[in-house]
């Protein structure tokens, strides 16, 4: 390439600088489509030059802007980018490299103006700016988005009672643990929980509730409320009186959540290095399904469904739909299926069906894909994970 043509490349593969500057040499480079070599170009200036050509490349045409921003764009440059588009007309082109840039609060503005109420309250929530993420998410009708902003922001009344209006119940009681014993409507919070938990066969879990709330807090020791709810739990369990301390020692060791699916969830590889915080995050995410025998979770050669995670019953792993398809495996509580689906497109490998009646928590690839735009960190942890957990499983074919 000619020096006229904007820059030549000396035996180091650095650039000497045409006479009419920086500007114009990356200029005639995207002029010929040789953005590579502009971006390599721009990413070996000071960091001086670097901003004289971003404040001189705000005032040339559109066309000529789209240009540069495509350098600056595969230089790596996202936030340089994104300013240059911004305020052109191209709001969500901006935002986009506003978001790529960790720039949140200025990709939410840019998606807002852009229209795209969403993906701005995902970006106000990932910026931590969780009053503006919920005000959006309220008037999107978005109600599990909204209930997440709401634990977050420690408003776990609110966001259990949305849990409540949508049916998850496991994600109502998660909320309403997080409710202080100084809260004026502990008392209220715990019989709410122990019904819930009772109602799901989980008596056990909820009596440990009560015995949590009289030992952490001087109103439920002794509250009336709370004695005949712990009175009606008992006799629900067939204990005599005599049993009744005995009972709640051993149901505060099983506090845990486990039955729920919370412990099946915790134990998948891909998850194992997630924080307290981000994976209660997670698991209010994921719905309760029951699935009749016989039902198909996974349809071989079908877009994946996202993640299944087994709690009660059995399914059948079948090479095929076919009849005379060959059977691969059973599994039974604690499996979990399809976490490949979560971080990555592709047919389903397998069909598999209900040998019983199952119970299960299922994870979209859509709320997935929300959680991990709204929490970075444990982002990071997962694909980790399951970049390493895949290169096992290759490293395992290969052998």
């Amino acid at each position: 390439m000619s020096e006229s043509a904007g820059g030549q490349g000396d035996a180091g593969g650095r650039f000497r600088m045409p006479g009419e500057g920086a500007l114009r040499a990356v200029q005639s480079l995207v002029a010929l489509e040789d953005t590579d070599r502009a971006a390599q170009l721009y990413e070996e200036l000071g960091d001086a030059q670097r901003e004289r050509i971003r404040r001189e490349a705000a005032r040339v045409p559109a066309k000529e802007r789209r240009g540069l921003v495509e350098v600056l764009r595969r230089a790596r440059d996202f936030l340089g980018a994104a300013r240059l588009m911004d305020g052109h007309g191209e709001d969500a082109t901006a935002a986009d490299l506003y978001f790529q840039s960790g720039k949140y609060m200025a990709a939410a503005e840019s998606y807002l103006r852009a229209g795209e109420a969403e993906r701005a309250a995902a970006a106000f929530e990932r910026g931590g700016a969780l009053e503006r993420a919920l005000s959006l998410y309220r008037e999107l009708g978005a109600r599990e988005a909204m209930a997440q902003c709401l634990v977050r922001l420690d408003r776990p009344f609110e966001a259990a009672a949305l849990y409540q209006e949508m049916g998850q119940v496991h994600a109502e009681v998660e909320a309403l643990g997080g409710v202080r014993p100084d809260d004026p409507r502990y008392v209220e919070a715990v019989l709410r929980c122990c019904e819930l938990l009772d109602a799901e066969g989980f008596t056990h879990r909820a009596l440990a509730v009560l015995a949590d709330a009289v030992s952490s807090s001087d109103v439920a020791r002794g509250h009336p409320d709370l004695v005949t709810e712990k009175a009606r739990l008992l006799r629900r369990m067939g204990m005599e009186a005599e049993a009744e301390a005995m009972l709640i020692r051993r149901s505060a060791a099983a506090s845990a959540p486990s039955a729920n699916g919370y412990r099946f969830l915790k134990a998948i590889p891909i998850f194992g290095e997630l924080s307290l915080e981000d994976m209660k995050d997670l698991y209010r995410l994921a719905r309760q399904v029951i699935i009749a025998p016989g039902a198909v979770l996974l349809e071989k050669g079908a877009p994946g469904a996202g993640l299944f995670v087994l709690m009660d019953g059995s399914v059948d792993v079948f090479s095929g739909p076919e009849d005379d398809a060959r059977h691969l495996n059973t599994l039974g509580p604690g499996a979990y299926l399809g976490e490949i689906s979560l971080v990555q497109d592709g047919p389903v490998s397998a069909h598999v069906r209900a040998r019983t009646s199952v119970r299960a928590l299922r994870i979209s690839r859509a709320d997935f894909e929300r959680y991990v735009d709204t929490h970075e960190a444990a982002a990071l942890r997962i694909y980790r994970l399951f970049t390493q957990n895949l290169a096992g499983r290759v490293r395992a074919l290969s052998a």
